[in-house]
């Protein structure tokens, strides 16, 4: 588990094909003290990725990436260079600035507007039609690994707000126009509709599609 605080930015070093998918190397700056905090099999969101490290060797560490991963991802497109957002797993004690991010990406999703307003930026980003449901105002979402506020959400639009020290803490110069970037939904959402489904079953077990303000307030979630 992540919270979406970015602790550090590396870049792609390596993308060998391999058995189910493909190798990740990822270089990190010595900031990040690789051999210092991470051993093998530990879990390093990487651009929002839960990714498993295989293989340490100075300030790089390699990953395994399954052909699901690629699919779900931007990792694809991603040339050798390419910067990305990291963060090691959380554990107990860790402060939750941001919010509970998994590292399963859902969706891509493509970056329209990018507009600077004052010392902040507004990032308008096109989401798939399938995450709508899951995206909500003043919700969280989590973007390349960054956990984000929606300010506000049109259609299959919604609009963040980039304070400086969050751009200068990230990989912000890949958000650009048209930049396509790995999104993760709030997992709470995603636990709200399954419950919703199984409480709103009818008598033969399907489920009930219309979900209303008087339907969550016979169920009990209201």
């Amino acid at each position: 588990m992540f919270t979406g605080i970015v602790e550090a930015v590396g870049f792609l070093s390596a993308k060998n094909q391999a058995k189910g998918g493909m190798q990740l190397g990822i270089t990190v700056p010595s900031s990040f003290k690789l051999q210092e905090r991470v051993k093998i099999g530990d879990s390093i969101a990487t651009n929002g990725v839960c990714l498993t490290a295989t293989v340490i060797h100075d300030n790089t560490y390699y990953a395994d990436a399954s052909f699901e991963t690629l699919a779900k991802t931007c990792f694809n497109t991603y040339n050798l260079g390419k910067k990305v957002n990291l963060e090691l797993a959380c554990t107990p004690s860790t402060h939750l600035g941001g919010h509970i991010v998994q590292g399963h990406v859902d969706e891509v999703g493509e970056i329209v507007e990018r507009k600077k307003e004052g010392d902040a930026y507004t990032i308008i980003i096109k989401s798939p039609q399938e995450l709508l449901p899951y995206i909500a105002q003043k919700g969280s979402i989590t973007v390349d690994g960054a956990s984000l506020t929606v300010n506000d959400i049109t259609q299959d639009l919604f609009r963040l707000t980039l304070i400086p020290h969050t751009t200068l803490n990230l990989a912000f110069e890949n958000w650009q126009v048209g930049a396509q970037v790995n999104l993760e939904v709030d997992v709470m959402a995603r636990y709200v509709e399954r419950l919703l489904t199984f409480r709103l079953k009818d008598s033969e077990g399907k489920k009930d599609s219309k979900i209303t303000l008087k339907t969550l307030m016979e169920n009990g979630f209201i």
